[in-house]
């Protein structure tokens, strides 16, 4: 049996241990859950380079008991220059490159969500300065953290692609060499930045000198995102998406994300009866995989930025929609599938706080170190989103100037009728909403301890970072019969590792009714729940 972490009085969880760390330093400080969270999110952004980056775009579920759960949306849009048209007159007319400045076409939105967060925790009674929220962060980045195995492996993996964009090498391949697992990596610059937010506060990067600095350095490499692309950049508060489950309520966050698919996997499952179901089972696996596939062709046909959606995405949600699509599911025959949406490096991170305020986060660069572009002497490096539009005119994901991309983010929450509130959530594109599926139906359903839920064996349909083919992939730790079974209803299965890592980075926080807390974090990241 693997145990949870137990606690009462404040809990986070987060892909590498030290942002976790960060979170619970500032919880016993008498911070509250969202000072919590803006503490982790810039450690993450340091000790995991990666997967993520101040460079990068965020969304947030917060929920303070009494209140309506709201949203943060702080994706950054497509610069006013970059148009189809833009990249036609240099050579590319079929899809946006994942890596160089071509990739870096939108505004990095992770930081104007942090500054509306720190809006909001002063709205809770917070008072710990910005200086000390990103203090540890500060520190990481001068004073070094050792190089995890994951930072390693997708280094050394992508090195031929990323090696030649400008700044890169300097910063992530210090002495011209891929850093050792174990190796302290030091990032002088990106401490220098966050120093700089500390100091003149976190609109500098948007309206200040800090923003100047960044804009001149796109300018001088022509990329299309400029300083007027940033001064007109905010992040905002949206009313989340919301499934009426037969626990309690389930948030996620709407389109750009596609936070509808995660709640439409639920919804079906909760119609099928999946408490039913053995959670390690054959059954279970094919029911969650075919779900999954009725809410990515939902997905593809309509998510986009809600500008330009003629659909209103809760209204899929209604209870006849989500019965009509459990209906289709053939419990013993595989449907036909075709492409996902593919790759995507993330972090997700939760946080409770004693009082039951609760937040659920995810911040991202995209693919592995986004575009590979560093600015210069910020050392920030800037995410590749955008490779997400389409360059075909008319298509639902188009390209234009000041859309947001479509975003595979999308940070989960549950409010459920016995008085429990559960954060969750998981990195890793197309696999985020099914491995959602797994620990909220494993936890909640199944009745296994958040640790277990998360540890047990996973599923992923189609591709997602490092992995190229759209099969269904199982990790090893499935019983040979259920791998049998499976292939006999026409799943075309390839086994994974044991614990791989293709399956992503999980994380859950569970408040019971009474205050108690209790929490899991996957091992197959470097991350661990911090609580007191």
């Amino acid at each position: 049996m693997l145990n949870p972490i137990r606690g009462t009085r404040g809990m986070a969880v987060a892909p590498h241990a030290l942002a976790s760390q960060s979170a619970l330093a500032v919880l016993r400080e008498g911070g509250n859950a969202v000072e919590a969270m803006v503490a982790a999110a810039a450690t993450i952004a340091v000790v995991y380079p990666h997967m993520n980056s101040i460079g990068g775009d965020a969304f947030w579920l917060v929920h303070v008991p009494g209140r309506d759960v709201r949203g943060i949306d702080a994706c950054g849009a497509a610069a006013q220059a970059a148009s189809i048209g833009w990249y036609r007159e240099r050579g590319i007319a079929t899809a946006i490159p994942f890596r160089g400045g071509v990739a870096a076409n939108t505004v990095a939105g992770s930081i104007s969500g942090w500054a509306l967060a720190c809006e909001a925790a002063r709205e809770m009674g917070g008072r710990l300065p910005l200086s000390r929220l990103l203090a540890d962060a500060i520190h990481h980045a001068q004073a070094g953290t050792p190089v995890t195995r994951s930072q390693h492996v997708n280094t050394a993996t992508r090195r031929a692609e990323l090696a030649p964009q400008p700044g890169f090498a300097g910063v992530f391949l210090p002495g011209g060499q891929v850093p050792a697992t174990g190796a302290r990596f030091v990032q002088p610059r990106l401490g220098a930045t966050l120093a700089r937010l500390a100091a003149a506060g976190l609109d500098d990067f948007y309206r200040g000198e800090l923003a100047r600095a960044l804009a001149a350095r796109l300018d001088a490499a022509s990329y299309p995102v400029g300083h007027e692309d940033h001064a007109a950049h905010r992040a905002q508060w949206r009313t989340p998406l919301v499934l009426e489950h037969s626990l309690g309520r389930v948030y996620n966050m709407p389109p750009p994300t596609q936070g509808l698919v995660s709640l439409l996997i639920l919804g079906q499952l909760d119609r099928l009866g999946i408490e039913r179901l053995d959670p390690l089972g054959a059954d279970y696996v094919h029911a969650c995989v075919e779900a999954v596939k009725g809410a990515f062709r939902i997905r593809d046909r309509y998510i986009t930025d809600p500008a330009h959606m003629t659909v209103d995405p809760q209204s899929f949600l209604a209870p006849g929609q989500v019965s009509a699509l459990a209906a289709k599911i053939d419990p013993g025959r595989a449907a036909p599938w075709g492409a996902g949406k593919g790759p995507a490096d993330t972090i997700w991170m939760g946080v409770i706080d004693g009082a039951g305020r609760a937040v659920s986060m995810i911040q991202s660069v995209y693919h592995e170190f986004g575009s590979g572009v560093v600015l210069g002497s910020t050392g920030v490096c800037w995410q590749n989103r955008g490779c997400s539009f389409s360059l075909r005119e008319g298509a639902l994901n188009a390209l234009a100037p000041r859309r947001k991309p479509f975003h595979t983010l999308n940070p989960a929450m549950a409010l459920l009728s016995d008085g429990r509130t559960m954060v969750y959530g998981n990195m890793g594109g197309d696999g985020q909403p099914q491995t959602q599926s797994a620990v909220f139906t494993r936890t909640l359903v199944h009745g296994m301890n958040p640790a277990a839920a998360i540890a047990a064996p996973r599923w992923l349909l189609g591709r997602t970072w490092g992995q190229a083919t759209e099969s269904l992939k199982l990790e090893g730790r499935f019983a040979p019969e259920v791998v049998a079974d499976l292939r006999a209803r026409g799943h075309e299965v390839d086994v994974l590792g044991d614990f791989d890592e293709t399956m992503g980075h999980a994380g859950c926080v569970l408040r019971h009714a009474d205050g108690n807390l209790e929490g899991g974090s996957d091992p197959r990241s470097d991350g661990g729940v911090a609580a007191f």
